[in-house]
């Protein structure tokens, strides 16, 4: 048998009843080939969704799993990379083994869309949706329109950059500014998308219209905290989603797709540092006053400005990533846990800021795991937004303009904060996942993702 697309084969044809193999002539084994072939496109749709939605390698593996076993397809392997899905069965009955690919050409977040995507994995497992159905429902999720319009996206991205630089005291003037900056950035950046220029630059691009509207701030000398823009902008660019989902895989063992992210969070933060970079150097040249002072560092405390920069920015955040209006407010609750978390672990307990930041974001992972086991949807749509208050943009623009200022040790040290920030930020949301994984267990766990974790002792 010769090797099938899975989108020639795939999500068009109309329904069958899924039965089990059947011996006897070609024609008595057609039928099954053709849902056998229509069971893994639709597996293959199924990871595409996924993977595209910023889920880890291991779920998306195991979740295309769970749809072939599901209709009768059993003993399929799957291969995941972050720009192709590949899918192989060898049948128990003699028949040529069949081996079906997909391309994974858009990876844009969609939180509500991921929730329906598992909703329809977890109904294929029970048995409860014939296969001509879910291709239906599948169709339907891809062509559902987003649960926010592109306008409240945008105000979304710009808010996240207003509460940012309330959360480093910037105040209400410099929030505006921030507002502005990002929205400035953003349309530049839609313009650039719109003539296929590379996302790189995009995103080099409005960080350096951010870091641009502080400098011209802090050239005319206006009574405010200016570089406080610079860092909401920066959070509003930085890769939180990115950052978790690499993190996951490289401890769940999967190391090339966390090779692969960690490349894409590298140019990520690469494009959004050449862009401060490019600002600031300039700035420095044509006589702008910078200085380190000029970074906002404001005390953590538990007062209601920054409580409500928290809260905002993770908010904010869950609408970027098209969370549905019903999970809002758990996301929201969780940003502020993870500031009142974290400002005790600093002020309280003396806490260096990495590891504090870890268990703060490891109590997230736990709590926002247990919540997300109850209400049936993804962890991630609860913890990559409660984690975004602790996002180092501060530490990343700070090691800019130390380097920008001829220091380039200092800069290179607030960087590696910066780094490792982020890294335990991913880190901690896994560990809090794992504790629970530990503690607990689920079914889904037990039968489909990870039936005995390996060991492989360093060797």
């Amino acid at each position: 048998m010769t090797r099938r697309s899975a989108a020639r084969d795939g999500l068009g044809s109309a329904g069958h009843d899924v039965e089990g193999p059947v011996p006897g002539s070609s024609l008595d084994q057609a039928p099954v080939q053709r849902d056998a072939y229509r069971a893994m496109a639709l597996a293959l749709r199924v990871g595409e969704l996924l993977l595209g939605s910023g889920e880890a390698t291991e779920t998306v593996s195991g979740s295309m799993r769970t749809i072939t076993n599901a209709y009768a397809v059993p003993h399929c392997e799957a291969d995941v990379n972050l720009s192709a899905i590949t899918l192989s069965h060898v049948p128990a009955d003699g028949r040529a083994p069949v081996t079906a690919e997909r391309r994974v050409r858009r990876r844009l977040p969609d939180y509500d869309r991921l929730i329906a995507v598992h909703d329809l994995v977890r109904e294929a497992s029970d048995g409860s949706i014939p296969l001509g159905e879910a291709e239906a429902r599948l169709r339907r999720i891809t062509r559902r329109v987003p649960v926010y319009p592109n306008w409240l996206l945008v105000t979304a991205l710009a808010l996240i950059a207003a509460s940012a630089s309330l959360l480093v005291g910037g105040g209400a003037r410099v929030a505006l500014a921030a507002f502005s900056a990002t929205v400035l950035g953003d349309r530049v950046s839609a313009w650039l998308a719109r003539r296929g220029v590379a996302e790189f630059f995009q995103l080099a691009v409005a960080a350096l219209l951010g870091s641009l509207v502080a400098v011209l701030m802090i050239a005319i000398d206006a009574p405010v905290r200016a570089s406080a823009v610079v860092v909401g902008a920066v959070i509003a660019l930085l890769p939180g989603r990115l950052m978790v989902a690499c993190v996951q895989d490289g401890i769940a063992g999967e190391y090339v797709t966390a090779t692969g992210r960690l490349f894409e969070v590298f140019f990520t933060l690469t494009a959004v540092i050449s862009g401060i970079g490019i600002t600031l150097y300039a700035a420095v040249r044509f006589g702008v006053p910078l200085s380190v002072e000029n970074v906002p560092v404001a005390p953590l405390s538990l007062r209601a400005d920054q409580l409500v920069g928290a809260v905002g920015v993770t908010l904010t955040f869950a609408v970027a990533l098209l969370v549905p209006p019903r999970y809002l407010l758990q996301a929201s609750i969780g940003g502020g846990l993870i500031w009142v978390v974290f400002v005790q672990l600093i002020t309280v307990w003396q806490v260096p800021v990495v590891l504090a930041t870890a268990v703060s974001a490891t109590v997230i992972g736990l709590l926002g795991t247990a919540y997300a086991q109850r209400a049936l949807v993804p962890s991630l749509v609860l913890t990559v937004p409660a984690i975004c208050p602790l996002l180092p943009g501060t530490a990343l623009y700070r090691g800019m303009l130390e380097i920008s200022l001829g220091h380039p040790e200092a800069g290179l040290v607030s960087l590696l904060q910066a780094l490792s920030t982020a890294l335990a930020l991913g880190a901690g949301v896994i560990l809090g996942a794992e504790i629970l994984r530990a503690v607990t267990g689920s079914e889904l766990t037990k039968r489909v993702l990870r039936p005995a974790a390996r060991r492989t002792r360093g060797y």
